[in-house]
This record gives structure tokens, C-alpha cells and sequence, in this order.
């Protein structure tokens, strides 16, 4: 049986899905910071706001709020990872121009 009910679960399951969407789409729009891992680490977070958005009506109010946690913290860590992935990027192009004009 699957019962779905609105409430906070919804929220942070359809959060971690656009995340999620956000990190498949990266292989498109930025090639060069993407890595094969992410696929990986995306399915695996699909999963998780899928089972969270069916099953998320369980939760009382402690376990959700550690789910609160591990997703805010998972998020900021994925965004500062790829941020630095794009900085490593453009340092990477950076040194290749300044060796190609010498």
C-alpha cells in the first residue's frame, strides 16, 4: 500500500530530487566538471527523495529532522564540491594558455 501524504517530507524529497536533477544535468551544461562518480551519487539521492516522499509520512518529528540535516549538509557539500571542481577547471585552462604563449 503506498499512502502519501502532504507534509514536510514532500518538501525535502522534491528538494533533494531537483538537486539531484540539477547534478545529472551538470554532464550537459559543464562537461569538463562533471565526473563518471556523479551519475553514481545521483541515482543513489534519486532513490532517497523517492523513498522520502513515499515513506516519508512515518517520520516523527526527530527522525525528520535529522533527515533536515543529512540533506542540508549533503547539498552545500555537493555545491562547494562542484564549485571547486569548477575553479580547479578554470586554474587547469589557465595554466594551459599561459603555457602555450611561452
Amino acid at each position: 500500500m503506498v499512502n502519501i501524504g502532504f507534509g514536510p517530507n514532500i518538501i525535502l524529497g522534491f528538494l533533494l530530487g531537483f538537486g539531484v536533477i540539477l547534478l545529472y544535468s551538470l554532464r550537459i551544461v559543464k562537461p569538463e566538471v562533471a565526473r563518471d562518480e556523479d551519475i553514481f551519487f545521483a541515482t543513489i539521492g534519486l532513490l532517497y527523495s523517492c523513498i522520502l516522499i513515499i515513506h516519508g509520512w512515518r517520520l516523527d518529528p526527530i527522525l525528520l529532522f535529522s533527515q533536515v540535516l543529512v540533506i542540508v549538509s549533503l547539498l552545500v557539500t555537493g555545491w562547494e564540491n562542484i564549485r571547486l571542481r569548477g575553479l580547479l577547471s578554470n586554474i587547469t585552462k589557465f595554466k594551459n594558455k599561459k603555457q602555450d604563449k611561452n
